[in-house]
């Protein structure tokens, strides 16, 4: 997409991304070894009554279902950071994943022509309709090459 494409308001959407509890483990393992995300038997008599997955891999795949519905082919080639994160739910292996990003406000740098911004509203759920992620990202485009009249 091209940043002239995004207008606030849009709604993006993406899934379902089905959760393995291989790949819980893989990521725990290497990222955020928990007990909680890496020991199943563990985890099955904690307060979770189950191996849950990191956030931080819930953000990777948050992240992975917004390249594939938008980012993938844009102009976008950087993000300065999250405003806002918040895990609402775990996420379990077995889960269907489906993520939503609402684009909020659009605009092009003050301070460096060429560059535009985009914030927007990422929600992720799970096959129940239970929200298991929210943040709020920016992303950087690159118009150097736009017609000011595009954006």
């Amino acid at each position: 997409m091209k940043f002239a494409d995004f207008k606030p308001g849009q709604v993006f959407e993406q899934g379902p991304r089905h959760v393995t509890q291989e790949e819980i483990l893989a990521f725990a393992n290497a990222y955020d070894p928990q007990w909680f995300h890496i020991n199943p038997e563990k985890a099955a008599e904690s307060h979770w009554s189950g191996l849950i997955a990191s956030g931080w891999h819930t953000c990777g795949m948050a992240m992975k279902m917004a390249v594939d519905a938008v980012l993938g082919e844009s102009e976008s080639f950087a993000s300065p950071g999250l405003d806002y994160v918040k895990w609402l739910k775990p996420v379990r292996p077995g889960d269907d994943l489906f993520w939503k990003g609402i684009i909020k406000a659009k605009r092009e740098s003050n301070s460096r022509p060429g560059i535009g911004i985009i914030l927007w509203s990422w929600e992720v759920t799970n096959q129940n309709g239970d929200v298991v992620l929210e943040l709020d990202a920016t992303n950087l485009f690159d118009i150097s090459g736009q017609d000011k009249n595009d954006a």
